[in-house]
């Protein structure tokens, strides 16, 4: 039977330093779900890469458990050896897995509380996924509840008031250290979605002058000219970290950006000046050796919410995994429902032969149509019977036990009273309600007058 899974990476279990080794980017997500669905046990594949988590969700092909070759390709797919990863790494299986996804989809993993930024990123995950071919129907049942899942939690709980996102608390963080942004300089580096939800806090927050630099002069004109900003050339760098007084940097750079090197030149120039350095990007714009600045906020003030939250999370996730259990059994099912329609059809259509040939009258058709039940009831019975009877001594109360709870039954001593036609200790009906119905003179049935004879329909 296929399981879902979740292998991944996060803020708890690693430092930036570690994830943004095992970061893709937007254009590689593809082709890696492709490489893994192809090459792995893995029958449906997404991948979410943000800048706290790395977390492929997938569903085994039956049988297997994929964990330990996923999280091999995550490591080899980024030029790692899998052991130096292996610590960092986890892995969930089945209702731990479903319950990480939603929980994940809630924004209660998220190293901000209650962020918003997160569902939106595994919709776009999902959005790929599908894209690439890689999402089917149970991973993308998962998910649409997971999302579901998410909406509930964010009306019926208070878990995302404060800080909406990352880039939200890195602007209350400089907030903090400065009292207000008013009179300072602000440089922004980079122009993609982490700077730009920035510098639209920023400038919302009072900050007056915003600097935005970017590789793509037409994308830092796009942002500054939207928050009422400067775009300055990408050449210009180490002269703005001089003039600035608050750095909000998210690059797609591979490679720092902002460097030690250049830093003791900035520091230098700046004549010991502060600088609040913000780094949210991943990989990480600044060299480790400048510093790691981790942002959090409100997480005291949302920890009632959160374990609203969680019930909630609880609580849908076990639906969930009673959903998943049922679609174990619904082979088995349809399976049983196809038999037994199977054996009713067949009895059915050979009484209707049966009555059509002799023009029976409406007595004897009745007594027709009351063997055909009984016919039909004794072959679906007789098998189970069988078996039961059959069973060794060890299985056999269990057996009985099994189908009480399945047809609702009590058991009948021997020597109760039955009902009519109700099938005896071998498995047989009675004989008196199998009797055939008997034809005219040597099948002992008197001829029916014509007046007698009534059309079958």
């Amino acid at each position: 039977m296929s399981e879902l899974f979740v292998v991944g990476i996060s803020w708890r279990t690693a430092p930036v330093a570690v994830r943004e080794k095992l970061a893709f980017r937007d254009d590689e997500l593809p082709g890696a779900l492709q490489a893994m669905t192809a090459e792995l046990p893995v029958a449906e594949a997404l991948l979410v890469s943000t800048c706290n988590r790395v977390e492929v969700y997938g569903v085994s092909r039956p049988g297997a458990d994929p964990t330990g070759p996923v999280r091999a390709f995550l490591a080899q797919q980024r030029g790692l050896v899998p052991a130096d990863v292996a610590d960092v790494l986890y892995d969930h299986r089945g209702g731990a897995a479903v319950r990480h996804v939603f929980s994940v989809a809630s924004a209660l993993d998220s190293l901000v509380l209650g962020e918003a930024q997160i569902l939106g990123q595994l919709k776009t995950a999902y959005g790929v996924a599908g894209e690439a071919g890689t999402s089917g129907a149970l991973l993308g049942r998962c998910l649409e509840r997971a999302f579901r899942v998410a909406k509930r939690v964010r009306s019926e709980t208070a878990i995302a008031r404060g800080a909406a996102n990352v880039s939200t608390v890195a602007v209350d963080l400089a907030k903090r250290v400065f009292g207000s942004l008013d009179g300072k300089s602000v440089l922004v580096v980079g122009a993609g979605k982490m700077s730009t939800l920035a510098a639209r806090h920023l400038y919302a927050s009072g900050a007056h002058h915003i600097v935005v630099t970017n590789r793509s002069p037409e994308k830092a004109e796009a942002l500054a000219t939207e928050i009422d900003g400067i775009a300055r050339p990408w050449a210009d760098l180490e002269g703005l970290l001089v003039e600035a007084d608050v750095v909000i940097s998210s690059t797609g750079a591979r490679e720092p950006i902002l460097t030690r090197p250049l830093f003791k030149r900035v520091t230098k120039a700046r004549r010991w000046r502060q600088l609040v350095v913000i780094d949210i990007a991943v990989p990480r714009d600044a060299e480790p050796a400048i510093g790691d600045k981790v942002v959090a906020a409100n997480l005291a003030e949302r920890a009632k919410a959160a374990e609203h939250a969680a019930r909630i999370v609880e609580h849908e996730a076990g639906q969930f995994e009673h959903w998943m259990r049922a679609q174990g059994v619904v082979p088995t099912i349809r399976a049983l429902r196809e038999r037994f329609a199977r054996v009713a059809d067949a009895e059915l259509q050979k009484t209707l032969d049966q009555i059509a040939r002799r023009d029976y009258s409406a007595a004897q058709q009745r007594e027709a149509i009351q063997r055909l039940v009984q016919l039909i009831v004794n072959k679906l019975l007789h098998q189970p019977t069988i078996a039961l009877r059959e069973a060794p001594p060890d299985e056999a109360g269990l057996r009985a036990e099994v189908l009480c709870q399945l047809f609702d039954l009590q058991p009948i001593a021997p020597g109760e009273p039955r009902d009519a036609g109700e099938v005896d200790d071998a498995g047989d009906p009675p004989r008196e309600a199998l009797r055939e119905p008997q034809p005219a003179q040597a099948r002992g049935l008197a001829e029916p007058a014509p007046s007698e004879r009534k059309a079958v329909t």
